[in-house]
């Protein structure tokens, strides 16, 4: 297995791991916090979400020797910083991210219900990702008129990023943010509170389970992670040639999703960007040893992890209007990306507009967020109309 290390799988699996992390870490903690959860949880969560993501991305290459990389659900933290807060609180939410968890590990040993998720049609799958992304994709606009002076530098970096090379946007676009925030704010020892400390203090809450928790979060977390992450980084593996046993694979980040969910972390998937790079030829010559690009990243996660609690302080010293500009920069892509693919049919274009409409509503019925609504309605419009022609 060491035999097949080689520097190209190295220099490739710490990019993916850089570029992934500064991408969506302020996504993460913007859906944690959204939830009800206190500075100390969030940190919390985010050094499990990191950790989950690391060992999983070790563990699976490491016994498929395919580059099978995992990543944190980043639609999923971008749903849940859109949702309002439950009634019970973060205990209600954590409760919920344990049921997505259970369900991604039944979804790995029941083939049938993975093949469910795959029946939904695919333009309704991208209207509700797309209809998830859109209310904090709208925050970098809100941050210009309202901070102007703090966004701008951030957006002219994501910009020069984008022209040079798009993967370079998100972490230029992060190294601005430090340099505005140091700036711009107050981050002298006097300002920063006595307890901060790299590793967070882990602080587990208490599950509390609901029949609303399960439909306003936990199925439309499922099919969000399931549509707009596992199915699409499955893809990718298989465009570079790659032989995926997908039920395997569910099994085991659904595995990890369920052990890390009691503190407060977002379930973690198969990766889709980052295992793009790490399946090419940047990772190697040899498709056989592209593998240990994916461990390589795994174990810098992993480092990672240990940055938990201060980078939640960094990110608490921030105003939060910039803090969700930076996570709504990273979505943009990801953005026009689904609405591309929801409006791609132009017979079938009612559906996905309901869709799309419907989640990004922020509504609720019954106390069932809007997410859950939006993929019921678009599948009884999308197939009335197939009945009607």
């Amino acid at each position: 297995m060491l035999r097949d290390l080689s520097p190209p799988a190295v220099y490739m699996g710490l990019l993916a791991a850089f570029v992934g992390y500064s991408a969506s870490f302020a996504i993460v903690l913007a859906g944690i916090t959204a939830m009800g959860a206190s500075e100390a949880q969030a940190a919390t969560g985010l050094f499990f979400a990191t950790i989950g993501m690391g060992v999983g991305s070790i563990w699976l290459p490491a016994v498929t020797r395919i580059p099978a990389a995992v990543a944190w659900s980043t639609p999923g933290a971008a749903f849940l910083a859109a949702t309002s807060a439950l009634v019970g609180g973060f205990g209600e939410a954590v409760g919920a991210l344990m049921c997505c968890g259970a369900l991604i590990v039944v979804t790995g040993f029941v083939p049938a219900l993975g093949r469910i998720v795959s029946a939904i049609p695919k333009p309704i799958a991208n209207a509700l990702l797309a209809g998830v992304l859109l209310k904090l994709c709208f925050a970098p606009a809100v941050a210009l008129g309202s901070i102007p002076l703090l966004v701008l530098p951030v957006l002219l970096a994501w910009l020069i990023g984008l022209i040079w090379n798009r993967l370079a946007a998100m972490p230029l676009a992060v190294i601005a943010f430090l340099v505005v925030l140091y700036f711009a704010v107050d981050t002298s020892p006097a300002a920063l509170p006595t307890d901060t400390s790299w590793l967070p203090n882990l602080t587990p809450a208490a599950p509390i389970f609901t029949l609303q928790s399960v439909f306003s979060i936990a199925l439309p977390l499922y099919l969000v992670t399931m549509a707009g992450q596992n199915i699409p980084g499955f893809a990718v593996l298989e465009l570079n040639s790659y032989s995926v046993q997908r039920q395997p694979l569910l099994r085991k980040t659904g595995i990890v999703s369920l052990l890390i969910a009691p503190f407060g972390a977002i379930p973690v998937n198969m990766s889709a960007i980052t295992a793009a790079m790490m399946a090419g030829e940047d990772a190697g010559r040899d498709p056989k040893t592209r593998y240990w690009a994916a461990i390589i990243s795994g174990i810098a996660y992993v480092l990672l992890a240990f940055a938990a609690g201060f980078v939640t302080t960094l990110a608490n010293l921030a105003p939060a209007a910039l803090i969700t500009a930076v996570a709504g920069l990273a979505l943009i892509p990801a953005l026009v990306s689904a609405i591309s693919a929801a409006f791609s049919d132009p017979k079938q274009v009612e559906a996905p507009a309901l869709t799309f409409l419907i989640a990004a509503s922020g509504m609720s019925l019954f106390g069932v967020s809007g997410a859950f609504w939006a993929v019921i309605v678009g599948a009884i419009v999308w197939g009335a109309k197939n009945l009607s022609r």
